[in-house]
């Protein structure tokens, strides 16, 4: 190694060295706002952005869908348990902004909106969660086959209106994923159990078949 190459390797480590500082120095200062109610900055953001993107693409890049997301049984299933347990965050047709959903940050996405759907990505989230994000990890208390109910629903929900989606969730068997849920968010026979309805028992769906209506129902 040259005298001249040599310096130049002390010379990038004296940077590095001093870069890191700078850093561990801000963080320890406090000076970054972590307030929910304070945006990040953009390269912050950005970073975090693309540390989530490539954690999901890497870890459920070799997860395969089952071949029964169109089926119904699977969807209606799936219907319940999002109106029981994702609502509050990420809202459905007809259902305006919580509480909780006004509060958070970054801003859960509404999921009745048409977006990017990848069901490998969304079945990993609603499995194993997000850090820092207040998405909890529901594989603690949900079995696969009952978070692979929700990806089916989530793939057909951007397709509904507001009366479809209550009759979907109002023909479903509710809040029930065998994980030790609580009782109150079960459905009855009426309906009775959904906490969106207007006091109403008769909700308008196929009630010989239980079945979505034509305009919504996915393709075989």
């Amino acid at each position: 190694m040259t005298l001249v190459t040599r310096h130049s390797s002390i010379t990038v480590a004296v940077l590095a060295l001093a870069a890191l500082l700078v850093v561990v120095g801000y963080v320890w200062s406090g000076s970054y706002d972590i307030g929910a109610d304070s945006a990040h900055t953009r390269p912050v953001y950005s970073m975090l952005e693309t540390l989530r993107e490539r954690s999901i693409a890497t870890r459920a890049g070799t997860l395969q869908p089952p071949a029964n997301l169109n089926d119904m049984a699977l969807i209606r299933q799936g219907a319940g348990n999002y109106d029981a347990m994702c609502t509050g965050c990420h809202l459905g047709p007809g259902i305006e902004p919580t509480e909780l959903s006004r509060g958070l940050y970054p801003a859960p996405p509404n999921l009745s909106k048409a977006g990017e759907f990848v069901p490998s990505h969304h079945f990993w989230v609603i499995k194993h969660g997000i850090k820092a994000s207040g998405m909890p990890a529901w594989g603690k208390s949900m079995g696969d086959e009952y978070i692979w109910g929700i990806v089916a629903f989530l793939q057909q929900l951007p397709k509904l209106d507001a009366a479809r989606y209550k009759a979907l969730v109002a023909s479903s068997g509710g809040h029930s994923h065998g994980g030790g849920e609580s009782d109150e968010h079960h459905h009855n026979e009426e309906g009775a159990g959904n906490h969106h309805q207007d006091g109403e028992a008769d909700h308008h769906h196929d009630d010989a078949t239980g079945e979505m209506p034509p305009s919504s129902k996915p393709a075989r």
